[in-house]
């Protein structure tokens, strides 16, 4: 699990069964994307989004809406999918976008400074360009 701000946590699916981490990292709130975990003292949001498809603009619309949500009652959220890699990097990007003015760019290179694994398949990144109207190459995505 890596910290991309103080309020926002990439992680994979392991980190969503580790109760002893999630309380010691102070996680108040998980956006899952693999599979829906309960946590005491926890809320979470399950989107059902697959690995490597095209993200409906309603399941973007609703997970970061939730991110923003928490971010907002100072909550720290852990967005979390089975490796870590494809949807939650995708869905930390779109909030950081969101929350902080970015381009999509650039909300993906903080993304990937802070968490080296990050990695949008391509049919992800293309879902975000086309919701936020944005059209970066997905070359520019995989050389960086």
């Amino acid at each position: 699990m890596d910290e991309i701000r103080p309020w926002l946590y990439i992680g994979k699916y392991r980190d969503t069964i580790d109760g002893a981490t999630l309380r010691a990292m102070s996680i108040d709130a998980m956006l899952e994307l693999a599979d829906d975990v309960k946590q005491p003292g926890i809320i979470s949001l399950y989107l059902s989004v697959e690995d490597v498809a095209p993200i409906p603009f309603a399941l973007i619309q609703n997970g970061v809406a939730f991110v923003r949500e928490h971010k907002q009652l100072g909550h720290r959220v852990l967005v979390a999918c089975g490796a870590g890699i494809n949807r939650s990097s995708a869905f930390c990007t779109a909030a950081l976008k969101e929350e902080e003015k970015l381009g999509l760019f650039e909300a993906f290179k903080e993304v990937k400074r802070l968490h080296n694994d990050s990695a949008p398949h391509k049919p992800v990144w293309e879902s975000l360009c086309e919701y936020y109207g944005e059209n970066i190459p997905y070359t520019d995505v995989i050389l960086l």
